[in-house]
C-alpha cells in the first residue's frame, strides 16, 4: 500500500493494525459467520477510502492523532459488504477478488449476503462506540450521517441500482457519470467529509465544499481508470476478473469514449482534484498523492 505514497506507510500500517482488530473486538458467535467476516475484511486491499480520511484530515488540521482510525474502520466496513454483495451471482457474479476467490465462492452465498448485512451493521456500531481519541457526539453524528447518505438508497446502493438495471443502449455519458457518481464516487467523497470532521472544531463550510470537489473528482476517476484497467489488464494484475465487462455487456468509459478519451477525461479529472485542494490550509500532499496514484495505478 505505500505505492500510494510513501509519506502514508505509517498510517496504512497503523489503520492495518486498528482494522486486524475489529473482528475479535465485535465477534460473532456463530463461527462460520466470523470466519467469513475475517475472510471478506482482512484481505489484501489498497485501502484507499480510509487512506483518503486520514489524508482529509490533515489538510484541515496539520495535528496527527489517532481519531480518524474510528470513521475510516466504518469506510473500510461499507466498502467491503459492497465487494462481497457486488460479487454475488445475482449482481456481478464475480469469482475473484483481490487476488483469491470471493467470499460466495470460498464460502457459500447465504453466508456471504450475511457477510455483508453485519459488516453493514458493525460500521454504524463502530462510529457510536469509544474509539482511540475522545471525541464529541456532534462528531459522531456528522460520521452516521455522511456514511448512512453516501452508503444507502441516496448514494452507493442507489447506484448500483443504476448499475444492474440499466436498459442495454440506453446509458449515455450523462447517465453513465451519474450511476459512478453514486455508485463508486459517494463513498469515497464520504471519506474526505468524515475526515474533515476528524478535528475537535467542525469543518468550515468552505473546507467541506473544496473536499468535496477534491472527492467528486477523484471519486469519479476511479471509476474511469477501472474502466481502462479492465481491457488493458490482467486478472494476476488486478486480483479480479479482467474483461468481466465486456463479459456482462456493460456500458463503461471505454467503450463510450474509446481508450485514448477515457484516459484523457481521467487526466481531467486528476487535474480538477488537485485545483480544489489550493484553498485547505493544512497539509494536502497526501490528498495530491492519492489522486494522481488513483489515475498512475496499474490495478
Amino acid at each position: 500500500m505505500t505505492e500510494l505514497a510513501p509519506q502514508l506507510g505509517p498510517a496504512a500500517r497503523r489503520f492495518n493494525e486498528y482494522l486486524h482488530g475489529l473482528p475479535d473486538r465485535y465477534p460473532a458467535r456463530h463461527e462460520r459467520l466470523q470466519s467469513a467476516l475475517r475472510y471478506a475484511l482482512l484481505g489484501a486491499g489498497k485501502r484507499v477510502r480510509p487512506l483518503l480520511c486520514h489524508a482529509a484530515a490533515r489538510a484541515v488540521d496539520a495535528s496527527d492523532d489517532d481519531t480518524w482510525l474510528v470513521p475510516a474502520a466504518a469506510l473500510e466496513l461499507i466498502h467491503t459488504y459492497s465487494l462481497v454483495h457486488d460479487d454475488l451471482p445475482a449482481m456481478d457474479d464475480d469469482a475473484w477478488r483481490r487476488g483469491r476467490p470471493t467470499t460466495h465462492i470460498a464460502f457459500d452465498e447465504a453466508t456471504a449476503i450475511l457477510v455483508g448485512d453485519a459488516l453493514q451493521a458493525l460500521a454504524f456500531q463502530v462510529l457510536t462506540d469509544d474509539g482511540p481519541v475522545p471525541v464529541s457526539p456532534q462528531q459522531q453524528l456528522a460520521w452516521v450521517r455522511t456514511l448512512a447518505q453516501a452508503a444507502g438508497g441516496q448514494g452507493m446502493v442507489d447506484g448500483q441500482s443504476m448499475d444492474c438495471f440499466a436498459a442495454a443502449g440506453t446509458m449515455d455519458l450523462t447517465a453513465l457519470e451519474t450511476m459512478h457518481r453514486h455508485k463508486t464516487g459517494a463513498l469515497i467523497n464520504a471519506a474526505v467529509v468524515m475526515g474533515a470532521w476528524c478535528r475537535s472544531t467542525p469543518p468550515s463550510d468552505d473546507q467541506i465544499t473544496a473536499l468535496t470537489r477534491y472527492g467528486q473528482a477523484v471519486g469519479l476517476a476511479f471509476q474511469v481508470v477501472d474502466d481502462i484497467l479492465d481491457v488493458t489488464s490482467d486478472t494476476d494484475t488486478l486480483g479480479k476478473d479482467a474483461g468481466s465487462d465486456a463479459a456482462h455487456d456493460k456500458v463503461t468509459y471505454v467503450s463510450l469514449l474509446g481508450l485514448p478519451a477515457a484516459r484523457r477525461r481521467a487526466g481531467e479529472l486528476q487535474a480538477e482534484a488537485l485545483a480544489a485542494l489550493q484553498t485547505l490550509p493544512g497539509d494536502t500532499a497526501p490528498l495530491a498523492s492519492i489522486a494522481d496514484y488513483i489515475v498512475e495505478r496499474l490495478h
